[in-house]
């Protein structure tokens, strides 16, 4: 459950960023950390590979804004 949750939210986070969609993926990235910290709550994934992926969002987000 969560395993698809993270991964469905990282992957329309992406979507929304390849179509040029600034602020709706600004407001998405909350939910997409939400989602990653409640994997690593559960066990689902560890720690660093949570943080490695919100760094990975939040720098696509950086360029977009570029």
């Amino acid at each position: 459950m969560r395993l698809n949750a993270y991964r469905t939210a990282v992957k329309n986070f992406k979507k929304l960023v390849v179509s040029g969609k600034k602020d709706e993926a600004k407001k998405y990235l909350a939910n997409v950390y939400k989602a990653l910290d409640k994997a690593v709550k559960s066990g689902v994934i560890k720690k660093n590979k949570a943080s490695r992926l919100k760094s990975n969002c939040a720098r696509l987000l950086a360029k977009l804004a570029k």
